[in-house]
């Protein structure tokens, strides 16, 4: 760093980089690998289903758009405009294939029933937003009649019965999830103590290290923060759909009070159940989508893990083990329960309890939990903080310690012991992501620089129906001195590459732009004409002039003679 590199170091720190990453056996790329994987593919529960809506809306834009700017006048094509509608209702419900004859014939009756084919003159009348907002009543409307019929047996042809799917996948999923995470953890806590009996003897510890047990148990930890953050969706997703549940049950008795046995219900009062059980349905559809996401996340990062098996088998880690305790998370924090810190022995740092703290539970703990002190004093060790002890707080962050002495020594000096914990990440880039050091390696870039950091990341274009909109996903303010997070830079340019790859499946962005040959549907003008019962015209006379005399004299002098012919206008 305090030179500029040469040619031979160029190719040395390439050379290490290309053996870095071709390495098989090394845990601490497999938990880089991890992060990265899981970055480029995770998003959270609201981001996930803007996104699915999103880009539904654009791949239905187009059959959308060949009902909207349909022109139908003759017979046959006012057929083929209904039949249009009909698969355009299909594929946004999602109940039932267009190609399937029985699915086509139930819901064409449905749409007849709220929508003849006699109304199609008035629709084609509509303008275009009014079209495509006549177009989506009617698919909540016919959705909702076509549930009704499958909940009284009449219909429901090509209908999957999602709340049944969704009530039997869930426990299966968390079943699966669960069993990962005991597996896991089963596995950190044995590392955890072979690291903490290394801690007590420098020789054993020396020993260890070409086992990279440090590296093995930081990626146990980082397996297990993921699946804990995926399970927490799940059981989200399972509250949801309890939810909904009661509230499909109650719009259906809802719906059959109001019907009965009346052979007429006013539309306004079925209309509006017909919309809500589309929607409730609808709802049911984006979390059987979102469960079969998680579920495949899960199964895509088990093979991170398979460095283990390679690197440590069942008799080396029981000799490791050898008259050693192995202790659980929950237990190390109830070993600790009973102890806590002396605010009062402080005067320059805060300290804050459950019994004096609102919302003490949800606090923003720094080291995902995990205690700083003794992370930093030790080669690794990654340890549970109890909350209870008390939780330290420090430049507006919150930190929780092991034991009380270790609450004591950080606050002494807390600077010191994140300065040593950045320093040991420095050496672990995995650490970045798993204690969450993102702020800690904050740099200052000069305003010259910035550009060059911000070519990279390049506006997207989202498809909004038949229009294109730019969004900058970051554009920031630039100002002399702008402190730029370069770890959060390159996780939004890995996020941006992703959702530019998803979105570019069916949506045209900057980079696909006049790459390809468009072709628009016209309709030329048709020539009209009159027909009449007789055919009249008018004549002109022609010009009939001629000269005589310009050939055939032998005398000196030409005589030219001109004569007109032409007939009067009266004559003709």
């Amino acid at each position: 760093m305090d030179r500029n590199l040469t040619r031979s170091d160029v190719q040395k720190l390439v050379k290490i980089c290309v053996d870095r990453l071709l390495d098989k056996k090394h845990p601490s790329l497999d938990t880089i690998k991890m992060q990265v994987y899981f970055d480029m593919n995770y998003t959270n529960r609201e981001e996930f289903l803007d996104e699915h809506h999103r880009v539904l809306e654009c791949r239905l834009s187009i059959v959308s758009r060949e009902i909207t700017d349909n022109r139908a006048r003759s017979r046959e094509e006012l057929e083929s405009l209904y039949r249009k509608i009909v698969s355009y209702i299909l594929l946004r419900s999602g109940l039932g294939s267009p190609t399937d004859i029985k699915v086509v014939r139930e819901a064409t009756a449905a749409l007849q029933s709220v929508f003849p084919q006699s109304e199609l003159g008035t629709f084609l009348s509509l303008s275009k937003k009014d079209k495509e907002r006549q177009l989506k009543e009617l698919t909540m409307i016919v959705t909702g009649i076509r549930l009704f019929n499958k909940d009284c047996g009449k219909g429901g042809e090509g209908i999957d019965n999602l709340p049944a799917i969704l009530n039997e996948a869930i426990p299966a999923t968390t079943q699966h999830i669960d069993s990962q995470l005991q597996t896991s953890q089963e596995q950190a806590y044995r590392y955890t103590a072979i690291l903490e009996k290394a801690t007590e003897n420098p020789l054993l510890m020396k020993d260890l290290e070409p086992l990279m047990i440090k590296e093995a148990l930081f990626n146990l930890r980082q397996y297990e923060v993921f699946l804990n953050i995926i399970l927490s969706d799940i059981i989200t997703c399972a509250q949801e759909v309890e939810m909904m549940i009661k509230q499909l049950a109650a719009q259906m008795e809802q719906l059959k009070m109001t019907v009965q046995a009346k052979t007429a219900v006013p539309t306004s009062q079925v209309y509006p159940i017909f919309i809500a059980l589309s929607g409730l349905w609808t709802s049911f559809q984006d979390e059987t989508v979102l469960l079969s996401v998680l579920s495949n996340l899960t199964t895509h990062l088990g093979p991170f893990l398979g460095t283990h098996e390679n690197l440590y088998n069942a008799q080396l880690i029981q000799d490791l083990l050898e008259e050693v305790e192995v202790k659980t998370d929950v237990f190390r924090i109830k070993e600790s329960m009973g102890t806590r810190v002396n605010a009062n022995d402080f005067k320059k740092v805060d300290w804050l309890f459950p019994e004096s703290t609102a919302n003490f539970d949800k606090l923003p703990i720094q080291y995902r939990g995990f205690c700083g002190y003794t992370f930093a004093v030790t080669d690794g060790l990654l340890l549970p903080g109890n909350p209870t002890i008390g939780i330290l707080k420090y430049k507006d962050q919150y930190y929780t310690f092991n034991s009380k002495e270790a609450a004591y020594a950080f606050a002494e000096n807390p600077n010191k012991y994140i300065e040593m914990i950045g320093e040991k990440a420095k050496k672990s880039a995995e650490l970045i992501q798993l204690l969450e050091l993102h702020q800690q390696f904050e740099t200052v870039i000069p305003y010259s620089q910035v550009k060059m950091v911000d070519k990279h990341i390049k506006p997207i274009t989202r498809c909004e129906s038949s229009t294109q909109t730019d969004v900058h996903i970051m554009q920031p303010t630039i100002e002399k001195g702008y402190e730029w997070n370069e770890w959060e830079l390159r996780r939004k340019a890995i996020k941006l590459a992703n959702l530019r790859q998803k979105l570019t499946h069916s949506v045209q962005t900057n980079l696909s732009h006049m790459r390809r040959e468009n072709s628009t549907q016209v309709y030329p003008l048709k020539s009209n004409g009159t027909q009449t019962k007789r055919e009249n015209s008018t004549r002109v006379p022609r010009p009939q002039i001629y000269i005589a005399g310009l050939r055939g004299s032998n005398t000196a002098s030409l005589h030219a003679v001109k004569v007109n012919l032409t007939r009067a206008v009266d004559e003709t």
